[in-house]
């Protein structure tokens, strides 16, 4: 497998004023490949997650889910949200499939992606992938599914 080329971007976090470390992966990359301004990004996750139930799990020591601390996809806000941006899910596995599609050349499709993978969501636009870090593990990194839009 070849790996796909790496930009390094923040998604606007740097230009919005924060500074440090955050698990902001969700917020970075719907902010590059809708083109949104991070901070109108991560306010809407910010409301999403607010609305959450906290987890009912008797002695859960997991930090409460948030647009810095990381948030959870599989929520239904959480897809209302992406298709009211424009975006359609696309699954590229399936329970007991295995892995069919991985973060390498030319296995995506070409256009705007926001794609998920193992505890990370990253931008990948026509196939160059654009995060904070390469996440691709040399493109052998397995892919859940992508959010397309256009």
């Amino acid at each position: 497998m070849t790996p796909m080329p790496f930009v390094q971007n923040d998604g606007g976090r740097a230009a919005a004023g924060l500074k440090g470390e955050a698990r902001d992966c969700v917020a970075r990359s719907i902010a590059i490949v809708a083109q949104l301004p991070y901070q109108d990004v991560y306010k809407a996750l910010a409301e999403g997650t607010g609305s959450q139930r906290p987890s009912r799990k008797a002695g859960s020591k997991k930090r409460a889910a948030s647009a810095r601390n990381g948030i959870n996809t599989n929520r239904q806000w959480f897809k209302d949200y992406m298709m009211s941006l424009g975006f359609k899910w696309t699954p590229t596995m399936a329970i007991g499939q295995g892995c069919q599609v991985h973060l390498a050349d030319g296995e995506l499709p070409a256009g705007r992606l926001v794609v998920c993978v193992s505890k990370h969501y990253t931008a990948v636009i026509n196939g160059v992938i654009y995060d904070t870090h390469d996440p691709s593990r040399n493109g052998s990194r397995c892919v859940y599914g992508y959010w397309t839009i256009g």
